[in-house]
């Protein structure tokens, strides 16, 4: 709070260009959460990589959710027609 919210930003900013992603977004919020942030990560482990460094402060408690395009969706609904599945006691 001391640094105010501009220069939380330019943090998040330099830490996901160092792994080859961008802030999308980054909103403070009042609630379970105290700031949301959207990045564009290049891929899941340089994601992980950020929650990581971020959570091994010790200052910040971060988590991660992986969006998916209505396009990734597509891709997984056509491979889980080709799925066979029993449920338990079927």
């Amino acid at each position: 709070m001391a640094e105010g919210g501009t220069a939380r930003l330019a943090e998040a900013q330099a830490l996901a260009g160092a792994l080859g992603g961008k802030i999308e977004a980054m909103y403070f919020a009042i609630g379970s959460d105290d700031l949301i942030g959207i990045v564009d990560a290049p891929d899941t482990a340089s994601a992980l990589a950020l929650v990581g460094t971020v959570s091994a402060s010790g200052k910040v408690s971060a988590k991660l959710t992986q969006l998916i395009t209505p396009a990734e969706m597509d891709a997984a609904a056509a491979k889980s027609k080709t799925l066979k599945y029993r449920a338990p006691g079927a």
